[in-house]
């Protein structure tokens, strides 16, 4: 009995470690924040993101956008495989900002940084 409460215990530290190492948790009050102008920013300067519908880390970084996710520029690889294996994209979730490839989940201001878009106060 004590193993398996040993178990349950060390499964629930690991659940807890990987939502906050992966970021699952970045903006718990997405719903009121407006990302719309930084989203359209990112893609007027021509960032990409390049993900998959089963990818759990392309999951989160659409999380962190909220309803603003829709102004960004994104190709799903798992239906344009070719568009994705020609842009170099190896894994997911991948940005190709200025030519440069990104792989894992962005933070907003990393992505910030890279394109210059400012984000909402």
């Amino acid at each position: 009995m004590r193993y398996w409460i040993a178990v349950a215990i060390a499964v629930i530290a690991i659940i807890g470690i990987a939502t906050s190492y992966t970021g699952y948790f970045v903006n718990p009050d997405n719903n009121t924040v407006n990302y719309d102008d930084f989203a359209k920013c990112l893609t007027q300067k021509g960032a990409i993101m390049y993900g998959t519908k089963y990818c759990p880390h392309c999951a989160n970084q659409k999380k962190m956008f909220g309803d603003s996710f829709k102004y960004i520029t994104y190709i799903e690889c798992t239906d344009n495989a070719q568009v994705c294996v020609n842009a170099g994209i190896n894994a997911v979730p991948a940005w190709n900002i200025n030519g440069k490839i990104y792989v894992g989940e962005q933070s907003l201001q990393k992505l910030s940084e890279l394109t210059g878009c400012k984000l909402p106060q």
